[in-house]
């Protein structure tokens, strides 16, 4: 039998194509099979993995609500950051959204009320901004003039919402506290303490009975703990520290500013140079305002000087009077003379 060699060929090579196609196609499903395997055998991982993501174990939960609560330094806690609210004097921007011929800015008076286009005059003072969108959105939807307003204020200054220095600082007044800031600052936007400041600041805090007391050290730098955060309408009260006078027969006549502590009889003696030789040892007089008016208590200096008397503590504004020896001094003059004495002291600070 004879072969046709160039049919046999043809048909022997469709065989082999169709060979090698079926083997190819088998070749790419193994390689599919195999990529969606490691895909299917992944998920249950993955939704293990939510399942221990979805909560948090109790004690983790009560440490992170702890730290969020915890109080910053000086008593104060962040649940105590009052909600905003408007006030007299207040500058705000009211706008609608798609009625721009309604948007306008306008101060709220001294009665709380704001005027605006339409609607007259709003009463916001106590108000947030939005208690007092949903306001104008309401008046403006009763009264016909916008279907389904959309209103947004924008509070562009907030005299309502400033801390107030008060007492010992260079620069006293209004200070407005529209971002966060703190104690030490604001005390430097003051222009710093007086010399006659005390150190012992009141900070008094809008809807808080008691106001929060702090210690501040003599050089700020020095401890940065009672640097707290002030809120806005805080109002900061920088007092006066003590002043006790040691005026008479002594070496250096003074006024003795205490900012932080207290002083002694002895303690003011030593301070103002101590007695004179001509001292009348038996005379001296601590002269005291108190609710009846002027007193004079005796001072046994002599024997306090020489241990057989208890010292005696001074308050602020006591003026510690010593005569003038070989004279004599009238009860009814010694306070006269002590104050015409105070008058022209120097005065010195003292640091406890």
């Amino acid at each position: 039998m004879e072969l046709d060699t160039p049919s046999f060929n043809r048909r022997a090579y469709n065989s082999v194509f169709v060979i090698a196609l079926f083997l190819f196609a088998g070749f790419a499903q193994a390689q599919q099979s195999s990529a969606e395997q490691p895909q299917s055998a992944a998920q249950p991982a993955s939704q293990a993995a939510v399942g221990t993501t979805a909560s948090k174990p109790d004690s983790q939960r009560n440490t992170s609500e702890s730290a969020k609560n915890a109080p910053a330094p000086g008593g104060i806690s962040s649940s105590d950051s009052p909600v905003l609210k408007l006030g007299a004097g207040d500058l705000i921007e009211v706008s609608v959204y798609n009625v721009p011929e309604l948007t306008t800015k306008a101060r709220v008076g001294n009665s709380g009320d704001v005027y605006l286009p339409l609607i007259d005059y709003v009463h916001v003072e106590a108000l947030t901004t939005e208690e007092a969108q949903a306001l104008i959105q309401k008046r403006l939807e009763d009264g016909g003039f916008v279907r389904n307003p959309h209103v947004t204020i924008f509070v562009d200054e907030s005299s309502s919402q400033g801390v107030t220095l008060l007492g010992e600082v260079s620069k006293p007044g209004v200070y407005p506290d529209l971002g966060d800031h703190k104690l030490y600052e604001l005390i430097s936007m003051a222009g710093g303490f007086t010399q006659s400041a005390a150190r012992k600041v009141s900070i008094v805090r809008r809807n808080q009975l008691q106001p929060i007391h702090l210690s501040l050290p003599r050089n700020l730098a020095d401890d940065l703990s009672s640097n707290v955060d002030i809120l806005p309408g805080d109002t900061i009260m920088v007092p006066r520290a003590p002043i006790i006078y040691v005026v008479g027969d002594v070496g250096r006549p003074s006024g003795l500013l205490v900012d932080n502590g207290s002083l002694t009889v002895l303690q003011a003696i030593a301070l103002a140079g101590g007695t004179n030789k001509t001292a009348k040892m038996g005379g001296v007089r601590i002269i005291r305002k108190g609710p009846t008016g002027m007193t004079e208590t005796e001072v046994p200096l002599k024997k306090m000087l020489e241990a057989k008397a208890p010292d005696i503590p001074l308050q602020g504004d006591d003026i510690l009077f010593v005569p003038v020896s070989g004279g004599r001094v009238l009860a009814q003059r010694t306070f006269e003379a002590a104050m015409s004495a105070a008058t022209a002291v120097t005065i010195y600070t003292v640091h406890p």
